[in-house]
C-alpha cells in the first residue's frame, strides 16, 4: 500500500518503512546503552535520546531516511563535563547545544557542508567504517576481575559462529527473498536458535537494564549564572559542531544514495530541537547516526516512517518489552553491525586511487586514520577540509604568470593570468622589473582577477615602487567586482585604474 507522508511527494511503502524501522530499532539501542554506560551515564538517557532525537528529527529532519538517536561522537565530548560537574551539567550543555545548532539552521549556515571535498569524504567514510567494525569487536570481550579480557574456548567459537550466521543470513536471504529486510530476519533466527537450543552467549541485558518509564520532564539543576555558562558553552559548541558535521555528512551521503536532495538547514533546526528537549526529558544527547542510516536504507525505507516507527519501538521496549529484548544475542546484533561496517566502506576508492592526484590520496587517508585514531569525526572532517584548501591555495598561486611585451608607443604591458590572492603575491610581484621598466607600465588582468586584500597590499606596494622610481603604473580590464573590492579600500591604496595609457590613443583593447 502506498500513500503520500508529510511534506515529501515521493510515495511511502509501508511494509518495507515499518520493517526497517524495527530493525533499525534493534541496532539502534545496544550501542546508545553502550555509549551511555561509557560515558557514565545512566543507561537510560542512552534510550531515552534514541526515542528523543529519532522522533522529532524523522518527523522535522532535513531529509526522509536520515535516522538519528544517542551517537557515541557527541557523548564523548561529555565525558569530561559529567567527571568534573556532573549529569545536570551534561543536560545543561545538551540543551545550550540545541540553541547553537538551532541558531545555524536559522542564519542557513548547514551549506557550509558543500565545502567538504571529496577525498574528505572518501576518508570519512572509509574511517568510519573501520571504526564501526572495531567497536564490533568489544563484544568478543568479557569482564573478569574487573578487566575486560578475550573470550576463549567454547564463548568465543559460540560468539563467532552466531556471528558468522547472522552475516550469511544477511549476505543469503535477499536471493531467496526482498520483501523482508535480511537484517531483521538474521536477527529473528539467531534470536529464536539461541532461545530454542538454550545457547549461552552475551546478550542485551548483560549490557544493561533497559526497562523505566516515560522520559520525565527535569529541568538542569544547575545555577543560571555566568560561571555556570562558562562551564557549559566550550562543551555544547563542540558538541554542535560535531553533531551538524557527523549529521550533515550523513545527510549528503544519503543524497548520494537515493539520487534525492534533503535540506540542511531544516536538518540543523531539527537536530538542534531534539537535542534541547533531551536536556529537559532526561536524554544524553545525539545526532544523526550513519550505520543505522545505512541499515535503514538497504532495509528498503526512503521515508520519514521508518525513523518513527524505530523511535516508537525503543520507547514501546522501554515501558514494556524490556523483558524479550533484554534476551536477545549481542551476537546477531554484532554480525549486523558488521555488515554495516562492510557496505560502508567505499571500495570504489580504490578503483580510482591510482586516477587521483596524490594530495587528494594523502588527504583520504589522513582524514581515515585520524577517525579511527581518535574517533572524532569533526576534528578528521575539519583538518581534512583545512588541507585541501590549503593545497587548493597552493596549486592555485602557481598559475599566476605573466605575458610581457612593450608596444610601439614604448609602453611595457604585463598581461597576467591567474589569481592575485594571498597565496600568488610573492611570485606576482617577483615578475616586475622595476628598475628596468619604461616610463609607464600597464598591468592588464582581462585573463585575471583581484581576489581578497592580500592582492590589493601588493598593487598598492607595486605602485609605491613604480611612484619612487619615478614611473606610473596603470590598472587595466578590472572586472567590476575588482573594481568594487578596490573601491571599497580607496583609504589604504592608490592605484591608477584606466582602460589606455595616456601616452597613446584608445586602440579599444
Amino acid at each position: 500500500m502506498y500513500l503520500n507522508l508529510f511534506d515529501f511527494t515521493q510515495k511511502v511503502n509501508y511494509k518495507n518503512e515499518i520493517l526497517a524501522g524495527l530493525t533499525v530499532a534493534m541496532t539502534m539501542m545496544p550501542e546508545s546503552l553502550s555509549f551511555a554506560i561509557l560515558a557514565g551515564f545512566p543507561p537510560l538517557t542512552g534510550l531515552y535520546a534514541a526515542f528523543i532525537m529519532g522522533l522529532v528529527t524523522a518527523v522535522f529532519g532535513g531529509r526522509p531516511g536520515l535516522i538519528s538517536g544517542g551517537a557515541g561522537a557527541t557523548v564523548i565530548v561529555l565525558i569530561a563535563l559529567m567527571k568534573s560537574n556532573g549529569l545536570e551539567y551534561v543536560f545543561a550543555a545538551v540543551a545550550l547545544a540545541g540553541v547553537i545548532q538551532i541558531a545555524v539552521g536559522l542564519f542557513k549556515l548547514g551549506k557550509f557542508i558543500k565545502l567538504v571535498p571529496q577525498p574528505v569524504m572518501y576518508g570519512f567514510v572509509n574511517g568510519l567504517a573501520i571504526v564501526i567494525f572495531m567497536a564490533q569487536l568489544e563484544q568478543f570481550k568479557t569482564v573478569i576481575g574487573g578487566h575486560q579480557v578475550w573470550l576463549s574456548g567454547q564463548p568465543l567459537l559460540i560468539m563467532g559462529g552466531l556471528v558468522a550466521l547472522t552475516i550469511a543470513i544477511v549476505m543469503l536471504f535477499p536471493k531467496v527473498s526482498k520483501a523482508v529486510p535480511p537484517s531483521l530476519v538474521a536477527i529473528i533466527v539467531v534470536f529464536l536458535l539461541v532461545l530454542g537450543f538454550g545457547i549461552h552467549t552475551k546478550t542485551v541485558s548483560d549490557i544493561a537494564e533497559v526497562s523505566g518509564g516515560f522520559p520525565p520532564f527535569h529541568i538542569p539543576s544547575v545555577p543560571f549564572t555566568i560561571d555556570t555558562l562558562k562551564i557549559i558553552f566550550p562543551y555544547a559548541l563542540i558538541m554542535a559542531g560535531v553533531g551538524l558535521t557527523e549529521g550533515l555528512l550523513t545527510l549528503n551521503l544519503v543524497d548520494e544514495m537515493t539520487a534525492t536532495r534533503g535540506n540542511s538547514n531544516r536538518e540543523c533546526i531539527a537536530q538542534g530541537s531534539a537535542n534541547i528537549l533531551n536536556g529537559f526529558f532526561f536524554g544524553m544527547g545525539g545526532c544523526p547516526m550513519i550505520a543505522q542510516t545505512l541499515v535503514n536504507l538497504s532495509a528498503g525505507s526512503r521515508a520519514r516512517l521508518s525513523g518513527i516507527i524505530a523511535a516508537i519501538t525503543i520507547l514501546v521496549i522501554i515501558l514494556f518489552g524490556a523483558p524479550i529484548i533484554g534476551r536477545l544475542p549481542m551476537a546477531a546484533l554484532t554480525g549486523v553491525m558488521i555488515m554495516v561496517a562492510i557496505s560502508t566502506f567505499e571500495w570504489a576508492s580504490f578503483k580510482v586511487i591510482n586516477k587521483m592526484p596524490r594530495q587528494d590520496i594523502f588527504v583520504g587517508m589522513l582524514v581515515a586514520v585520524i577517525t579511527v585514531w581518535l574517533h572524532n569525526l569533526a576534528l578528521a572532517v575539519l583538518i581534512g577540509v583545512i588541507i585541501s584548501a590549503l593545497v587548493f591555495a597552493w596549486e592555485s598561486a602557481k598559475r599566476i604568470r605573466a605575458r610581457k611585451y612593450i608596444d610601439d608607443y614604448g609602453v611595457k604591458h604585463y598581461e597576467m593570468y591567474g589569481p592575485l590572492f594571498f597565496g600568488s603575491v610573492t611570485a606576482f610581484t617577483e615578475k616586475f622589473d622595476v628598475q628596468n621598466d619604461p616610463t609607464e607600465v600597464v598591468i592588464d588582468f582581462m585573463e585575471s582577477r583581484v581576489a581578497d586584500m592580500s592582492a590589493i597590499d601588493a598593487l598598492n606596494k607595486l605602485t609605491e615602487r613604480y611612484h619612487k622610481a619615478g614611473k606610473k603604473l596603470l590598472l587595466k580590464h578590472l572586472s567590476s567586482d575588482c573594481l568594487t573590492l578596490l573601491k571599497n579600500a580607496d583609504e589604504v591604496i592608490d592605484v591608477n585604474i584606466v582602460e589606455e595609457p595616456t601616452n597613446r590613443p584608445a586602440t579599444g583593447k
